[in-house]
């Protein structure tokens, strides 16, 4: 049974990087045509490195800079990429930030900086896709789906996280606004849901799993006994964007091994 997204057109926010790059990488793998955005000239680099590993590998795609916290700049996004390939097929809002300080001594400017990126970002790269799904309508030879959209939410939808009381809310809030979409704009045929990554292999954690100590305590919260990867991220949203998962809409998937059972409670409740 093959899982393809040939001859669809797919955006993932916040692709130069961790998560987003395995995502892009696993979606180019199966057929997608991938816009890599990322939102600084730090990240052009990366940015235009994944492109090249992903045509190398046989798949295409291009760069797009956008900082998905300004409205203009997502309009003017999803503007290139529909001049340019026609439509767009799949939205994977992946783009994300942590400003972590313990709640007392949390700024204003922190909580804003995350909430913007967070949450405000997935709103309007949500709500430019949905337009574009709607102007374009079904395409059989593209998805039985008028459009899919990926939210990339975390564990912390549900666990709560402190000294992250910024980053936890606005993760909470994105469930509200998955399940939302999926709900309002169902009867168009647009599939709406959320992956949750617990934790994963990348450069921005790696102090909770570059040394024996840090793993091993890491370990008590995951009953799968090893940290996940971008590309058991990817794998998943390849599965939840495909027509396989067609009836799948208004679900927050775990990726985490486990951990959202709370293994730390394991014999003490």
């Amino acid at each position: 049974m093959e899982v393809s997204l040939k001859n669809q057109v797919a955006i993932i926010t916040g692709a130069s990087s961790g998560i987003g790059i395995g995502i892009a990488k696993c979606m180019a793998e199966a057929g997608a045509t991938v816009i890599i955005n990322h939102s600084s000239e730090k990240s052009t680099e990366s940015a235009h490195e994944v492109l090249k590993e992903i045509k190398e590998a046989g798949g295409d795609g291009m760069v797009i800079r956008c900082d998905v916290s300004k409205e203009e700049e997502v309009i003017a996004m999803f503007a290139e990429v529909v001049e340019k390939y026609g439509t767009v097929d799949i939205l994977v809002n992946n783009a994300g930030i942590q400003k972590d300080a313990k709640f007392t001594e949390m700024t204003l400017d922190d909580w804003n900086a995350v909430i913007d990126v967070n949450l405000t970002g997935q709103f309007l790269c949500a709500r430019e896709a949905i337009k574009e799904f709607l102007r374009r309508g079904i395409d059989t030879s593209r998805s039985v789906a008028c459009g899919k959209i990926i939210h990339i939410s975390s564990v912390h939808e549900i666990i709560p996280w402190a000294g992250r009381a910024n980053y936890a809310a606005s993760k909470g809030a994105l469930k509200m606004l998955m399940q939302t979409l999926a709900q309002e704009f169902g009867a168009e045929k647009i599939r709406v849901n959320s992956i949750g990554p617990g934790a994963i292999k990348t450069p921005i954690n790696k102090e909770a799993w570059e040394t024996e100590e840090a793993r091993d305590s890491l370990m008590e919260l995951i009953p799968y006994n090893r940290i996940g990867t971008p590309k058991d991220v990817g794998n998943l949203a390849v599965f939840i964007a495909s027509d396989l998962a067609d009836y799948i809409s208004g679900a927050s998937i775990f990726v985490d091994g486990g951990m959202t059972s709370l293994e730390s409670f394991d014999g003490n409740g």
